[in-house]
């Protein structure tokens, strides 16, 4: 008996065992799915959904079941759109938006739209025209937070239905046309020179009120100078009456006679003067002066 003869011997006798083999190990390459954590597989058994497939080691029914989709599960980015719009007050303006997703539920995805960008991006644009219609050029500028709140919450039950999560909303700028931006900067001018106007009128005002607050001052310095003196001169009256009532004429004496050495040595003073005054009873007011020192009569 030849090889060959033993050959066609061992395999038309072994050939249920292949075949259950190879069928076997084709049942376990059907019926296996691996699915990578940043996927979901979306089962299909005639045509209908059968289950979603997590990440791992996965079992389907060969022949019957068939992976149809798989969904990738990561943060998507949509391109950047830019969208004209009209504010409240009626100017123009072109905004640029960004919106970044991811897909939760493949299963509502895949079955309840065509094309998830295109449908998130006409949903962006129509919410930002409402958004910036109900506003002001102003409350754009000065409010774009809320305003992007506002567009991430409305694109949310938006896209609910689509098992779809909208994990931020942006609004990159918002530009102007030539003659808006050229009207804003001419207004802005004004509002600076307004503004200067207002704080030079308002630094005159308040150098004014401390001038008169420091001539207030002044006169109120002045007036009690005024009262010292007066009281001075009051005490110094009184002191002198008091002496010509206790000592007599010779008290007022010696005052005079004080006052007219005080008036010569005044003419006296000074740089330049030559000429020295002096009154023909002088000589008699000194004595009587030093006289009234020493305690004579």
């Amino acid at each position: 008996m030849d090889l060959e003869t033993v050959l066609i011997d061992l395999l038309s006798e072994n050939l249920m065992l292949l075949l259950l083999a190879g069928f076997i190990l084709l049942c376990v390459m059907l019926g296996v799915r691996i699915v990578p954590q940043s996927e979901k597989f979306v089962v299909e058994r005639f045509g209908r959904l059968r289950s979603v497939l997590g990440p791992g080691i996965n079992f389907i029914v060969p022949f019957l079941d068939r992976v149809r989709h798989k969904i990738s599960v990561l943060e998507r980015q949509l391109p950047n759109a830019n969208q004209d719009a009209i504010t409240a007050d009626n100017v123009l303006v072109e905004v640029e938006t960004s919106v970044f997703y991811r897909i939760l539920e493949p299963e509502k995805t895949v079955y309840r739209i065509r094309d998830v960008d295109a449908a998130i991006a006409t949903t962006v644009a129509g919410i930002v025209r409402s958004g910036i219609g109900s506003m002001e050029l102003d409350e754009v500028q000065s409010n774009r937070q809320q305003l992007i709140s506002r567009i991430k919450v409305e694109v949310e039950a938006a896209v609910d239905d689509w098992g779809i999560e909208v994990t931020r909303a942006e609004i990159l700028d918002v530009n102007l046309d030539n003659a808006t931006r050229e009207a804003m900067l001419q207004q802005l001018n004004a509002e600076r020179a307004r503004r200067a106007a207002v704080t030079e009128a308002e630094g005159s005002k308040r150098a004014v009120e401390l001038n008169a607050d420091a001539e207030l001052y002044k006169a109120e310095q002045a007036a009690k100078a005024r009262r010292v003196s007066a009281d001075a001169e009051a005490y110094a009256t009184e002191v002198v009456a008091r002496a010509i009532k206790e000592n007599g004429i010779e008290a007022a004496q010696y005052q005079v006679a004080l006052k007219q050495v005080e008036a010569l040595v005044a003419v006296g003073a000074g740089e330049g003067k030559q000429t020295v005054l002096l009154p023909a009873a002088a000589l008699d007011a000194f004595g009587d002066a030093f006289n009234m020192l020493k305690g004579g009569k």
